[in-house]
């Protein structure tokens, strides 16, 4: 059974406590919110986000969504490779070409 518990915050914009019941600490998962709360509350949710925490959106007790703060993603690397790997490819010269197996192939069916 989950363990579910009270968890009170202080929101940014204002100095009184938002007090979330709908919020419940996971093990493995941390704190988690059903989708239906979610919704319910989303304003608190963007703010206590925003403060810094990372909740996760469940439906019928699976997680499917993550809550995080937007400066706290990883800057993607730039996937060069394909264009890297044909540069060093040699020219062909020889032997069949491409156009010359698709033709081949689509006759050999009766396209």
């Amino acid at each position: 059974m989950k363990e579910t518990k009270t968890v009170s915050y202080r929101l940014t914009k204002t100095s009184e406590p938002a007090v979330l019941r709908e919020v419940a600490m996971a093990p493995g998962i941390g704190q988690v919110i059903n989708v239906r709360a979610a919704k319910a509350h989303l304003s608190a949710l963007l703010e206590l986000v925003a403060g810094g925490q990372e909740i996760t959106i469940t439906s019928d007790g699976e997680p499917k969504a993550v809550l995080s703060p937007v400066g706290k993603r990883e800057s993607r690397k730039v996937f060069t490779g394909t264009w890297e790997h044909l540069k060093k490819m040699p020219v062909q010269t020889e032997g069949p070409f491409a156009e010359e197996i698709i033709r081949a192939d689509r006759d050999g069916r009766g396209w």
